[in-house]
């Protein structure tokens, strides 16, 4: 039985429901009550199925299809029921005839996996792609009258893996190396010019200060002609670039009106473009802009703006990486000449060293050999002293010049035949006394080689001597072995210690030029950290190389491996070496330095004629110094030159045994070195003034490292002075003596305020001279010109005068009067600092009130170094006065300032002094006079 003609579309859905109310008489198929089984059959089939299929009948391929079909042809839906397919997709029937022809006319089924197929189903020609099966349909007798098609959209695979293809090559790109920023923005364009299905146009802009400038143009002449080469970043030119680059991504209609660019699979005209900013690593600031035009063949919908916005990351990453490889390789050629020109100035330098230091050798030498005019002992003393030390210079001069010619690429080995065995044996017996003396045994195995060896003997004798002088600086007890040897492949050097050993993770950069491994103990700190650097350096010139092996707490090994093959260059009879030994011999001489010299530890220089240095009669004169110094040389001059002054002096090598020397016996002074093994000057400063017992004991500070930020690291360390290397003998005396001045005035305070002092009826001091009552009631307007007494000597490196503390008279509040002259330098604000903290200990003052006066004298102090000009004296007055519940502190200078007010300048300086004090100026025809003055707070 025939089911009724409105069940056959019964389970079609909605198209089946628009199938049942179609007039199909209207149609070629004709009533559906006459339409064959076959017919019947296909369509059931069809409208039951979830996947989208279509089936075309008869010779006009009428189109009957289900839901899942329907949303495939869009818009299209549902006048295309009943209708001819060459109609409803004549936009692409060129694509799909030939398929459905075939179908028909073999009987054959055929499948294509992405068929590339136009549609107008959204209002613009689209590109879309399917996965299409075409299949004949037959009548009832069998006859192929129509086509049964089953079809899925890959549109989003096909273009998303398109687009992922372009994001690759992005990331890839060229042959996989960085390079600069134009060259990787013209790569960058290549890329995208491959994909112009996604990428009809595009440009790439690159913030250029104030402007953008175009680094890289897809899309030939007529695009690059269309676009600006560069612009402001504040002048809107139409295609959104200034938009984008501030950040904000901008969509650009009608790109027709200035290019016209058939783009897309079917040639159409591109009218849409965005303009994306290129993000950078600062929010906000990108680095330039992205412009793309759009495919005029797909939406553009959420995912093709997603692929744009990942297309503008790809090409900032590309591009940051490229500007971060630029800038490394500016610096790299920028480090590259500093190193050409600091290598130049050392040669230069050191060329010009040798003609005064052959000047001063020359001489010395000469008056230690006289033997018709015989030096006094004293004399030869220092003569030899300063010998030392010329020759000590000239082999850091061959050093640094040596190294600067290897750098430079312009060292060459002067190699000859040589006996290589004796000649290490030679050298390493000039260090037998040295290592012997350090209490070490010096065992050289220097059998002869089966050959004599091609090398520079110059070259060796600085690899042997510093390998050398390395061992002994870092071996304390042991062993020092030189060993050499040779195979068929090689000749071997060895220098093995039993010392402190390296770390592991310090090996690989040991051989790096400057390198000093931090916190090693050692004999001495100086140096100037190229002697391993050399060693290799030297060894590579004459064809060989250097390792070493190491082991903390064991020892180290150095060994130089020079291979025959490099070392047999010339022939003939081994050549006498001449001139050889004078740097081991050098070397040697500066390691002894580098020993205890236990007869002088502790031993006060012989009286002489003192120093004349400014200060006057020394109330201190016997004072005990403690001198710390790892130079030998620099221990015995500081000893000679302070024990000429009547002090008892007594030296050490290194912070810790200072610190041992301390212990056992408090001196009144310690001067000591920066630069120490072990602990150094400044972990000295640092250690004393936290123990209770040392936090006030004197301390000056030697040091070659000039400059203002040493010197004030070392006076806000706690140091009492800070003295520069080279330093004239009359100006140490003279910082060392005002030093211990102000400590005992310091002292005399300190004693002052015991209760016995401040409760007796009579002065703690017996009216020690210096010393005066304070007037009670409040200063008046003349103290503030009160003149500390003391004038500061002339010159520029100059310590400072400390006046003499004042007590009330027995009864009265406690109360202070002190002065002091600063030399007019930056450190003198800090060294300040330290003695106004000083006075003030010991009296009822608060903590937080005391930083205050401190910050604001502080600024004054500054005020008075960097304002006034044409100094009469080149000095700063400080005075400290306390009466009668008040603080005031005056700062004196004497030069004109460079903006001379009524009042303080409104600065900083000036605002902070204001807040934490009364701050009045005064003028004056000698110079500036600032008091600032603090009411205390009643005590409880």
């Amino acid at each position: 039985m025939t089911r009724p003609t409105g069940d056959l579309f019964t389970d079609g859905g909605e198209t089946g429901r628009l199938m049942a109310r179609l007039d199909w008489a209207e149609t070629p198929l004709g009533p559906v009550d006459g339409w064959p089984q076959s017919l019947r059959a296909a369509v059931r089939m069809v409208l039951s199925s979830r996947y989208p299929m279509l089936l075309l009948w008869g010779e006009r391929f009428t189109q009957l299809y289900n839901d899942a079909y329907s949303a495939l042809i869009g818009d299209k839906h549902p006048d295309a029921l009943g209708g001819d397919v060459r109609i409803t997709l004549a936009e692409g029937w060129d694509v799909l005839a030939p398929l459905i022809v075939e179908a028909m006319a073999t009987g054959v089924a055929s499948w294509v996996p992405a068929l590339q197929l136009l549609l107008d189903r959204a209002g613009y020609r689209e590109e879309a792609y399917f996965s299409v099966s075409h299949a004949p349909a037959r009548d009832d007798e069998g006859r192929t009258v129509g086509v049964l098609t089953v079809c899925s959209e890959v549109t989003e695979q096909v273009v998303g893996e398109r687009r992922l293809r372009l994001l690759r090559d992005l990331s890839v790109g060229g042959d996989g190396r960085t390079v600069d920023v134009e060259s990787t923005c013209v790569r960058l364009a290549e890329a995208i010019g491959g994909h112009p299905l996604d990428v009809p146009f595009a440009a790439i802009y690159l913030r250029d200060g104030a402007l953008l400038r175009r680094a890289a143009c897809v899309g030939g002449e007529p695009v690059a002609a269309a676009l600006p080469a560069t612009l402001s970043t504040g002048q809107e030119h139409g295609w959104g670039l200034a938009a984008a680059a501030g950040g904000t991504t901008t969509e650009v209609a009608g790109v027709e009106r200035w290019l016209t660019l058939p783009a897309g699979p079917w040639g159409d005209p591109v009218g849409t473009a965005l303009a994306l900013p290129l993000p950078s690593a600062e929010a906000g600031q990108p680095l330039g802009v992205l412009l793309v035009g759009v495919s005029p063949s797909r939406g553009l919908d959420e995912a093709y703006r997603s692929f744009h916005a990942l297309l503008a990351q790809q090409v900032a990453v590309a591009v940051r990486n490229a500007q971060a490889y630029e800038e490394e390789r500016r610096r790299a050629e920028t480090l590259a000449e500093l190193d050409r020109v600091k290598t130049g100035f050392f040669t230069n330098v050191s060329h010009e060293f040798r003609t005064p230091l052959t000047l001063m050798l020359g001489p010395l030498a000469d008056a230690l050999n006289d033997n018709e005019h015989p030096l006094p002992a004293a004399q030869r003393e220092r003569v030899d002293t300063a010998w030392r030390n010329a020759t000590r210079l000239l082999t850091l001069v061959n050093s640094l010049l040596t190294f600067s010619s290897l750098e430079a690429g312009q060292a060459h080995s002067q190699a000859r035949e040589v006996d290589l065995a004796g000649l290490t044996a030679e050298l390493s017996s000039v260090f037998r006394a040295a290592v012997e003396r350090a209490g070490l045994r010096l065992e050289v195995d220097c059998p002869p080689l089966p050959r004599p060896v091609c090398v520079d003997p110059v070259n060796w004798e600085r690899i042997v001597t510093n390998l050398l002088s390395n061992a002994l600086k870092y071996t304390f007890v042991g062993r020092i072995r030189v060993a050499l040897t040779a195979d068929d492949e090689e000749i071997r050097l060895t220098v093995a210690d039993t010392g402190i050993g390296i770390a592991e993770e310090d090996l690989p950069r040991l051989f790096e030029r400057f390198h000093r491994v931090q916190g090693a103990r050692s004999r001495s700190h100086e140096g100037t950290g190229i002697g391993l650097a050399l060693v290799r350096e030297l060894a590579r010139l004459e064809g060989g190389d250097v390792r070493v092996e190491s082991r903390i707490g064991t020892g180290t090994t150095f060994t130089v491996a020079l291979p025959w093959s490099a070392t047999g260059r010339t022939a003939g009879p081994v050549a006498e070496v001449d001139g050889i030994g004078g740097a081991a011999r050098a070397a040697a001489q500066e390691a002894i330095g580098w020993l205890a010299d236990p007869a002088r530890a502790g031993a006060s220089a012989p009286a002489g004629p003192p120093v004349r240095a400014y200060g006057g009669e020394d109330a201190s004169r016997h004072a005990r110094i403690l001198v710390a110094d790892d130079n030998a040389d620099m221990r015995a001059y500081l000893a000679r030159l302070l024990g000429e002054q009547g002090w008892q002096v007594q030296t050490v090598g290194d912070g810790r045994q200072a610190l041992e020397a301390i212990r056992r016996e408090r001196p009144d002074l310690v001067l000591t070195d920066v630069m120490m093994p072990e602990v150094d000057g400044f972990e000295l400063v640092r250690r004393l003034r936290r123990q209770a017992d040392t936090r006030t004991l004197p301390v000056v500070v030697l040091s070659a490292r000039a400059g203002g930020d040493a010197s004030v690291e070392g006076l806000d360390l706690g140091a009492d002075d800070y003295v520069v290397k080279p330093f004239a003998a009359a100006d140490l005396i003279a910082r060392i003596r005002a030093t211990l001045h102000g400590a005992r005035s310091r002292g005399d305070r300190r004693d002052d305020s015991t209760p016995d002092a401040r409760g007796g009826t009579t002065d703690a001091h017996g009216g020690a001279p210096g010393r005066q009552d304070v007037p009670a009631g409040p200063p008046t307007g003349d103290a503030v010109a009160t003149e500390v007494p003391h004038p500061a000597p002339d010159g520029g490196n100059v310590g400072y005068a400390h006046d003499e503390a004042r007590r009330p008279a027995p009864g009265q509040p406690a109360a202070v009067d002190e002065g002091w002259t600063y030399p007019s330098q930056p450190t003198s604000a800090a060294a300040m600092r330290r003695d106004v903290r000083a006075s003030l200990e010991g009296l009822d003052v608060d903590p937080d009130t005391v930083a205050d006066l401190l910050l604001a004298a502080s600024e004054a102090v500054n005020n008075a170094v960097e304002h006034a000009q044409r100094p009469t004296r080149p000095e700063v007055r400080v005075r400290l006065r306390v009466a009668d519940g008040s603080v005031r502190i005056t700062v004196r200078d004497f030069g004109t300032w460079r903006d001379r007010r009524p009042a303080m300048d409104r600065g900083r300086g000036a605002t902070l002094m204001n807040a934490y004090g009364d701050v009045r100026l005064m003028s004056t025809a000698e110079g500036t006079i600032v008091t600032i003055e603090r009411r205390l707070p009643p005590p409880p």
